[in-house]
C-alpha cells in the first residue's frame, strides 16, 4: 500500500472532491484541515461521533455524585437546624442545591469531555501529531489515501481540483 496525498486550496473544492472520490469507490484515510469543513464528513458517509452519549453520560455520573455529596454532607453528616426547622429530607432540600448540582454537572462533564478528546485524539503529551503536511494548520487541505492503484488514483485527484499530489 503506497500513500497519496492531495493537497486543496479551497474547502468547496475539497468537498467536491471527496464526493467525487467517494462515488469511485475510494476509501480516504484522512483529511487534514485548518478548520471544520461543513459537508466534509457526510461527503465523505463518515458515521456520527457518539461523543454527545459520552457527555450525556458524564453529566448523569456528575448529577448523581453531586446529588450524593450534597446528602452526605447536609443531610447525613451534619444536619443543620434552620429557624426551627429541621430538614433531613433530601426531597425538601432540593430546590436550594439546583444551583450547586447544576454547576457541578456541568464542571465535571467538562473536565471528562477534555480527558476523552484528548485520548480520543490522542492529543498527548510526548506523542508526535501526525499531521503530514505543517500547511494544513495554515490555509491548505490535504487528504490522505491509501492504495495500490497510484496511477489511477493520482489522475481522479488532479482532476478534482488538487493543486498537488504527492506519492509517498
Amino acid at each position: 500500500m503506497k500513500s497519496i496525498h492531495a493537497i486543496y486550496d479551497d474547502d468547496e473544492a475539497l468537498v467536491s472532491a471527496a464526493k467525487k472520490i467517494h462515488a469511485a469507490g475510494i476509501s480516504v484515510k484522512e483529511v487534514f484541515t485548518p478548520f471544520a469543513v461543513h459537508g466534509l464528513p457526510e461527503a465523505l458517509h463518515i458515521p456520527r461521533t457518539r461523543i454527545a452519549i459520552c457527555a450525556f453520560l458524564y453529566g448523569l455520573t456528575a448529577l448523581g455524585l453531586g446529588c450524593l455529596g450534597v446528602w452526605y454532607m447536609s443531610i447525613s453528616d451534619w444536619a443543620m437546624d434552620v429557624g426551627g426547622k429541621p430538614n433531613r429530607t433530601f426531597y425538601h432540600n432540593v430546590p436550594a442545591w439546583i444551583p450547586v448540582l447544576f454547576e457541578f454537572t456541568v464542571f465535571c462533564a467538562a473536565h471528562f469531555m477534555f480527558w476523552t478528546l484528548l485520548f480520543r485524539s490522542w492529543i498527548l503529551p510526548g506523542v508526535k501529531p501526525q499531521n503530514h503536511d505543517p500547511r494544513t494548520t495554515d490555509d491548505k487541505f490535504l487528504m490522505w489515501i491509501e492504495t495500490n492503484d497510484t496511477d489511477n488514483v493520482s489522475h481522479l485527484l488532479r482532476e478534482t481540483g488538487a493543486s498537488e499530489v504527492k506519492v509517498v
